[in-house]
């Protein structure tokens, strides 16, 4: 069921001051606390860069995650030029480089040192609820699944309001099974939004992808075309992210006018 406003849960994070030392200092705690256990059985990746305004937001709703399972967390900075890396370091999460620009090298990077047995897919731009590293995880301890993926809803930066995207995510769940029936469910996976096992990530070559296609959706389908199980849609744990890729283009109506275009 979505939520036509954004949750206290969630309004909780972007109340943060970003670049307070005390928030960091409470990322830091409840990371090493909550989820950094020992030896990780789960890694988070996340690609950043110029995350500074919402990094620590990010970071924080991850860290206050319930789970019984030892999780690491890394950020990959991918050239920033802002505070982000070290705003991430300030919070205790590993924070490594990589210098070729690009959100598929960026996750090659994060995939080539992660350590856990599973990998969860996340961005510096969304907020994670309490739920989710387990409902992300716990199906993957069956053999027939090699990807979980979620839905999201819009946390909006510009002019548009929430009760304009309510509308909106509930025609795109419908757009979303019909992909899923006649057309293909790996265009579904969102790269914010899912997890699969790091020995078949890699076995597959991670993220590569071929041109005009997307890195996380073309992961998705070499996982289930190499025979490592089904995909598995995950609906108990939403996300949250920004609404800045309808910003970049040009706001919601001629995004909404492209994505039509796209699809038919």
């Amino acid at each position: 069921m979505r939520s036509i406003s954004i949750p206290p849960s969630i309004r909780f994070y972007l109340d943060l001051l970003p670049a307070s030392d005390t928030v960091c200092a409470e990322v830091n705690a409840a990371y090493h606390k909550n989820l950094l256990k020992g030896v990780p059985e789960v890694s988070i990746v996340i690609p950043a860069y110029n995350e500074e305004d919402s990094i620590v937001k990010t970071l924080y709703s991850l860290c206050l995650n319930n789970t019984g399972r030892s999780v690491e967390i890394i950020v990959v900075n991918n050239n920033s030029s802002d505070k982000t890396a070290s705003l991430v370091n300030a919070c205790g999460v590993t924070c490594i480089d990589e210098e070729k620009q690009g959100i598929t090298m960026a996750r090659n990077k994060g995939l080539s040192v992660a350590r856990g047995t599973y990998i969860l897919n996340a961005d510096a731009d969304t907020l994670y609820p309490l739920n989710w590293i387990e409902a992300m995880v716990n199906p993957l301890m069956d053999e027939r699944v090699a990807l979980t993926y979620g839905n999201f809803s819009f946390l909006p930066i510009g002019s548009t309001g929430r009760v304009t995207y309510f509308v909106y995510e509930y025609i795109t769940d419908v757009v979303r099974a019909l992909k899923k029936k006649y057309r293909e469910e790996a265009v579904n996976v969102y790269g914010f939004n899912s997890g699969f096992r790091r020995q078949q990530g890699l076995e597959v070559e991670g993220f590569n992808h071929p041109p005009g296609t997307n890195e996380d959706g073309w992961l998705a389908l070499k996982l289930r075309d190499k025979g490592f199980g089904r995909l598995k849609a995950i609906r108990a744990a939403p996300v949250w992210t920004t609404d800045r890729r309808l910003q970049i283009d040009g706001g919601f109506w001629k995004a909404i006018k492209k994505r039509i275009k796209r699809n038919i």
